[in-house]
């Protein structure tokens, strides 16, 4: 465990979002990697996979609930100095992280292939977006456990150990990639279905590495299986506070399908380069992701501790650099997104679509960094539904004019492009004035 309520709020910041943002560049890298290679296989295979890998949305939103209810009453837990609270909701969060993946599977291989056929632009997009789905359902499903111990190892203010699981589980990925995608060494490609077993067994090899490390490293929480009896308080103090987070992940789902959705009649090649662009976005989100991350259990220690002015000043702080790494990344995108592109495909329209994608949308970015600091700072305090608000508040401004717009004889692609500028500038408004109301009704306590 280690103690945020005392010494430096930038330091702490700046560790924390270090090795968690190298923890979430490992992850992203996982799918950039069989981006990398499934590009290979032509428009059709990557505009399936990267339509199939946005049901990796619904598992964010789902493993978002257990993370942030996890790590939000975990710190809690500490800051009070509660060690024996923080050791119910780990065990209780490995509870729900087995149900979880139960349920994965099952969802996995009966609704989620329906799914990939409404959006994909062609029959061979969908035979194999439906092909990696098979296959990437176990990963998927596995995914629970990983995001449950990391959780709790945040919780306490302990991030390293996870970045090094998956720093580990990415070599592996790398390696697995070319040999079951692309067949090198064996002379057997298996193409999308080998770029979903890559990812699958990797993540498989992740949660060996963490039951490991809590078997013989951790003290402050541990497994004990006399807390795995269902406790329905914790579980409802968990939801409180994680559901609203992971009814965000749920919008974000909705709001990438009613895009491709949007986009399907221009094509496989817009669906490709729509697909490149925003998995390139994800990956330069990290930074700003990384800091709002490693805000939330400073600021709930802090919380917990009941130290208003700690929490208020790890706001500033975490919205300050956010903000600032967001404005470089702008002015690169509009320099240079086109780089970006290439690095996943030699097809030339691929490169035009994802290209102009990326030099609009990346007005984005800054509201973004804004967004994110919000919503890090609403799960520190314990209230995530105004983030949910906040996210719910685009399904309309965005989703509905998008559609009517793709109905329309003349529309163009950038249109739906500067349609989510405006609206996610309007999210970070709105994300910035619920979250000062909350400061004054929840840091009352500091008077």
């Amino acid at each position: 465990m280690k103690d945020l309520t005392q010494g430096s709020i930038g330091s702490h910041l700046a560790q924390m979002s270090m090795f968690i943002g190298m923890g979430m560049l490992v992850q992203t890298l996982y799918y950039l990697v069989d981006l990398y290679f499934v590009a290979g296989l032509g428009q059709q295979a990557l505009a399936g996979v990267s339509a199939a890998g946005n049901v990796m949305f619904i598992v964010l939103g789902l493993t978002q609930v257990l993370s942030v209810g996890t790590i939000t009453l975990i710190s809690h837990a500490v800051g009070r100095k509660d060690q024996s609270d923080a050791n119910l909701i780990f065990n209780q969060a490995l509870l729900i992280s087995s149900i979880c993946a139960v349920l994965m599977f099952i969802a996995g291989y009966t609704i989620a292939g329906a799914y990939v056929r409404e959006i994909a632009a062609d029959p061979a997009s969908k035979a194999a977006g439906e092909l990696y789905l098979k296959w990437f359902v176990p990963g998927l499903a596995l995914q629970f456990a990983v995001v449950g111990m990391g959780a709790a190892l945040r919780g306490t203010g302990i991030v390293k150990p996870t970045m090094i699981v998956q720093s580990v589980t990415l070599l592996l990925n790398t390696v697995l990639a070319p040999v079951l995608i692309a067949g090198w060494g064996t002379g057997h490609p298996l193409g999308v279905k080998g770029a979903a077993l890559a990812s699958s067994i990797s993540i498989a090899v992740g949660v060996i590495m963490l039951a490991i490390y809590f078997a013989r490293l951790e003290h402050y929480v541990g497994v004990d299986t006399k807390l795995w009896r269902p406790d329905f308080p914790t579980w409802k103090r968990m939801g409180n506070i994680g559901l609203p987070a992971g009814g965000e992940f749920m919008i974000m789902f909705l709001v990438v399908g009613v895009v491709y959705w949007c986009i399907r009649e221009f094509g496989a090649a817009a669906q490709a380069g729509f697909g490149i662009g925003s998995r390139v976005m994800q990956s330069i989100f990290l930074p700003a992701m990384a800091v709002a991350f490693a805000a939330s259990p400073i600021a709930g220690q802090n919380y917990g501790a009941r130290q208003a002015g700690r929490v208020r000043e790890t706001f500033r702080t975490a919205a300050f650099t956010g903000v600032a790494i967001m404005a470089v990344l702008t002015l690169f995108c509009q320099w240079k997104a086109s780089i970006l592109v290439r690095a996943f495909t030699n097809d030339p329209q691929v490169i035009e679509y994802g290209t102009h994608y990326l030099k609009i949308i990346s007005w984005n970015f800054i509201g973004t960094g804004i967004i994110f600091t919000c919503s890090g700072l609403f799960q520190a305090i314990g209230n995530t539904w105004p983030s949910l608000l906040s996210s719910a508040a685009r399904v309309i401004t965005f989703c509905v004019p998008a559609i009517w717009l793709s109905l329309q004889p003349w529309v163009r692609l950038d249109h739906i492009w500067y349609l989510s500028v405006a609206t996610v500038a309007l999210q970070a408004v709105f994300s910035l004035w619920l979250l000062m109301d909350q400061f004054r009704k929840r840091l009352a306590f500091a008077t």
